[in-house]
């Protein structure tokens, strides 16, 4: 999407180049909101304009997502007044912390606006809280407005008018409205992220809109799973051939891992561009790692003569420090390369980040808890003692003393 930005409207005291960047960040907080990942959202000056250009892979909610980017967003009250007999709405006022006369809106809210159920009728409304200088001005408005309506508007637009029963002194309230039916929350919550990431600072009109197929980078897809699948194949004829059985329970166990991990992305969700995808495949080669390095800890333990059961428990109990700090440096590379993704806008960087992370997280959990269930499985059956299937030559015996 392409949208026009009307600098017109934007505080004085900013700069063009500051109001653009201002509305970059809004829509970024926006489309992160919605667990969109990679998503890229670019300024484009020229001689035509002021422009910020979106690109959202793997959007399905098109017109959720475009709803929620494109809408200013700005939060006001109004109160009703009689001019000339008739009724309108005017902008609720109220003493400030500085005793002047402030107009209450959406800056005064906190950036932890939700989407809840309410108890009575079962359908959704938003849940917002003020901040202090916002719970000061709604004090003062809903205790001269008792018995009557207090309008709420979104960009000028009435969303409800409810009836305040009672002075409202907790800074807490609700948003409300009759078209908001049971089970359907897509509309509240566009509300709550665009009350989350604050108002766009100056007015956007979408100019270009245009849906691309996954066909440019479909090359580019095909051979990196190509290459996924032969790097996955030769990994496990490997684990296969040099740990034998406990080669089998590594392989069953990453089979575990790649199926939870797929679902977690889904769940998320995460989009799997090209970013996304590398740090799926290095998260599955980190998976195997903590299986190579509890396996060898079991060798050693076999080789000095160890029970296959209390070789089990040693390999696992000497091979965790090891894993552990491993994977908590790869936590804390994650972590820096997700903030820096963040400050620089390289937003492929940050899908790396999240998908990496979420995949070392869950292979220590697959490695500890899987592995170690299949191994005890197999050794508290005692039917196959034989260490060579756990890739250890047999013990001779000791002759002449030596």
């Amino acid at each position: 999407m392409v949208y026009s930005a009307n600098l017109s409207a934007k505080d004085p005291s900013e700069t063009d180049a500051e109001a653009l960047q201002g509305v970059k960040l809004t829509i970024e907080r926006r489309v992160n909101a919605y667990g969109i990942s990679e998503a890229t959202v670019q300024i484009v000056q020229n001689a035509d304009g002021n422009f910020l250009q979106v690109q959202l892979p793997g959007v399905n909610n098109t017109a959720e997502v475009l709803a929620a980017i494109g809408q200013t967003a700005e939060l006001s009250f109004k109160e009703q007044a009689t001019v000339n007999g008739t009724l309108i709405w005017v902008p609720a006022m109220a003493t400030g912390s500085n005793g002047q006369q402030e107009e209450l809106t959406g800056k005064y809210l906190r950036p932890n606006v939700t989407v809840e159920t309410d108890p009575q009728t079962g359908k959704p409304v938003v849940a917002f809280e003020w901040n202090a200088e916002g719970a000061l001005l709604f004090k003062q408005i809903t205790t001269r407005d008792v018995g009557k309506l207090l309008g709420i508007f979104l960009d000028n637009k009435e969303i409800t008018a409810p009836e305040v029963k009672q002075p409202i002194t907790d800074g807490k309230g609700v948003i409300t409205n009759n078209a908001w039916t049971l089970g359907n929350i897509d509309e509240p919550r566009t509300l709550a992220i665009q009350l989350n990431s604050g108002a766009l600072p100056v007015p956007l009109t979408l100019v270009a809109r245009e849906d691309i197929e996954a066909t440019l980078g479909a090359d580019s897809i095909r051979r990196s799973l190509t290459a996924a699948e032969i790097g996955i194949v030769i990994l496990l004829i490997f684990m296969l051939l040099y740990y034998r059985l406990p080669g089998v329970v590594a392989c069953l166990a990453l089979g575990i891992y790649g199926v939870v991990l797929l679902m977690i992305f889904k769940l998320v969700p995460v989009t799997l561009t090209l970013p996304g995808l590398a740090g799926f495949i290095v998260s599955f080669g980190m998976a195997v790692d903590a299986n190579v390095l509890i396996f060898e800890r079991m060798k050693e333990e076999l080789r000095g003569g160890r029970g296959l059961g209390a070789a089990v428990e040693a390999g696992f109990s000497r091979a965790w420090p090891a894993i552990r700090d491993s994977n908590i440096t790869t936590f804390i590379a994650c972590i820096v390369l997700f903030w820096l993704g963040g400050q620089l806008g390289a937003l492929p960087v940050r899908g790396f980040a999240i998908t990496l992370f979420i995949g070392v997280a869950l292979s220590m959990f697959t490695a500890i808890t899987v592995s170690r269930t299949f191994l005890r499985l197999i050794v508290g059956g005692r039917r196959t003692t034989n260490l060579a299937l756990y890739g250890v030559a047999p013990l001779r015996p000791v002759e002449n003393g030596k």
